[in-house]
C-alpha cells in the first residue's frame, strides 16, 4: 500500500517541475520577442538610413521611402549625436532643395544618448514637385570646440540621396495619344428664337434669386467657429514657409510677415494691440502689463528690434539669424499658447477676412 501511494505522488512531482521550467522559459521568450518587435518597427520607420562620423560627431540620415508617387509626401530625418564640449550647426535644408518643397517641419527635443551625447534631430515632410528621380542633397554639419574659441571649425558633409518619384499614371502615360481634328462640320443657319432669349433671361434671374435667398438663410443659420490663436498662427507659419520667400530673395518680405504673424498672435492671445502699434509704443505699453514674463517681454524686444532693422535699416541677416528669428516666434507661440483664447474664423472661408476674440 505504501509502495502504491509513493509510485502515485512522484509522477504529479515530476508533472509539477516540467510545468515550472516551462513558465521560466516562456517569460525568458516573450521579452525578448516584444524587443525584436519594437527593434524591428523602430527599424522599418525609415527605409533608408546612413551613418555617418567624424571625430566626436555621429549623424544619421534617413528617409522614409526611396520611391514615392508625385501625389506623395516624404519624411526627411536628420539626427546628430556630439560631444557635450563642442557647438554644433545643423545644415539649412530649405537652402539645399531644388526639386522638393517643405510641407512641415519639427525640431523634436534635445537628449541625451548612452554615451551621454547630445542628440538633436530635425525632421522634413518634403513633397516633389515634378516626376522623375531627383536627389535629396548632401548635408554640411559644422562643429568646433567650444572651450577654445579659437579652434578651427570641422565639417562632415553627407551624401546625396536619389528618390524616384513616379507619375500617377503610371505605365499608361507612354499609351496616351492625341485623337485627331474631327472634319469640318457646316455652321447652321442662323436662327431667331426671341422667346428662348426671354426664358433663359428668365432662369438666370430666378436662380439668382434662390441663391440670394439660400446665402441670406446660410448667413441667419451660421454657427460660429472658433480655432485657438495658436492654431491658427501656426497655419500661417506653414504658410509662411511654404512660399519659400527666403530662396526667392524676399528677406523684407519675410520679415514683414513673420512680425504681422507674431503681433496678431499677440493681440488674439493676450488682448494687446501689437499690430496697430510701432515697435516702440508696443515695447513701452509692455512694462505695465502683467500677462508677459520678463524673460518673454526681452525676447520680444529683441525680434521686434532685429526685425525693424532688416525692414527699415536694410540690414542683411545671415541664414543663422533668419533660422533664429523663426525659431524664436515658434517656441514663444508654443510657450505661451491656451485652449481658453480662441479667434472667430467663422468668415475667413468666406468673403470677410476679419477675425475677432472669441472665449468658449
Amino acid at each position: 500500500m505504501c509502495l502504491e501511494k509513493h509510485m502515485s505522488v512522484k509522477p504529479a512531482k515530476n508533472y509539477i517541475v516540467l510545468f515550472l521550467l516551462l513558465s521560466c522559459g516562456l517569460l525568458w521568450v516573450c521579452p525578448g520577442c516584444e524587443k525584436t518587435k519594437v527593434a524591428k518597427e523602430k527599424k522599418t520607420e525609415f527605409e533608408i538610413d546612413k551613418p555617418y562620423e567624424r571625430g566626436p560627431l555621429n549623424v544619421h540620415v534617413r528617409l522614409s521611402k526611396s520611391k514615392i508617387t508625385i501625389a506623395e509626401t516624404v519624411l526627411l530625418q536628420l539626427e546628430a549625436a556630439i560631444d557635450p564640449n563642442y557647438e554644433l550647426k545643423m545644415p539649412q535644408v530649405g537652402e539645399k532643395l531644388e526639386n522638393f518643397g517643405i510641407v512641415d517641419w519639427d525640431r523634436l527635443p534635445d537628449k541625451l544618448d548612452d554615451k551621454n551625447n547630445i542628440v538633436r534631430t530635425c525632421q522634413y515632410r518634403l513633397e516633389p514637385f515634378l516626376s522623375g528621380t531627383y536627389a535629396i542633397p548632401a548635408f554640411k554639419f559644422e562643429f568646433h570646440d567650444a572651450n577654445n574659441v579659437e579652434d578651427k571649425k570641422y565639417e562632415l558633409v553627407t551624401e546625396p540621396i536619389d528618390v524616384e518619384v513616379t507619375s500617377l499614371l503610371g505605365e499608361q502615360r507612354g499609351k496616351l495619344v492625341i485623337a485627331d481634328i474631327e472634319d469640318v462640320v457646316g455652321m447652321p443657319k442662323e436662327s431667331s428664337y426671341l422667346w428662348v432669349w426671354i426664358l433663359i433671361a428668365a432662369g438666370i434671374v430666378a436662380a439668382a434669386a434662390v441663391w440670394l435667398y439660400l446665402r441670406r438663410k446660410r448667413y441667419a443659420e451660421l454657427v460660429r467657429i472658433f480655432k485657438p490663436a495658436h492654431e491658427l498662427a501656426y497655419e500661417h507659419l506653414r504658410a509662411l514657409i511654404k512660399e519659400d520667400l527666403i530662396n526667392k530673395g524676399k528677406v523684407k518680405e519675410f520679415y514683414e510677415r513673420i512680425s504681422n504673424i507674431l503681433r496678431h498672435y499677440i493681440e488674439h492671445r493676450f488682448s494687446l494691440r501689437a499690430p496697430e502699434r510701432t515697435t516702440e509704443e508696443f515695447l513701452a505699453e509692455l512694462q505695465f502689463t502683467d500677462a508677459l514674463g520678463a524673460s518673454d517681454k526681452e525676447a520680444l524686444g529683441e525680434f521686434l528690434n532685429h526685425c525693424d532693422l532688416v525692414k527699415f535699416a536694410k540690414m542683411s541677416p545671415t541664414g543663422e539669424q533668419i533660422q533664429r528669428t523663426f525659431d524664436l516666434v515658434k517656441d514663444f507661440i508654443e510657450k505661451t499658447k491656451s485652449e481658453e483664447r480662441k479667434v472667430d474664423v467663422t468668415d475667413m472661408a468666406g468673403d470677410r477676412e476679419a477675425v475677432e476674440v472669441g472665449s468658449t
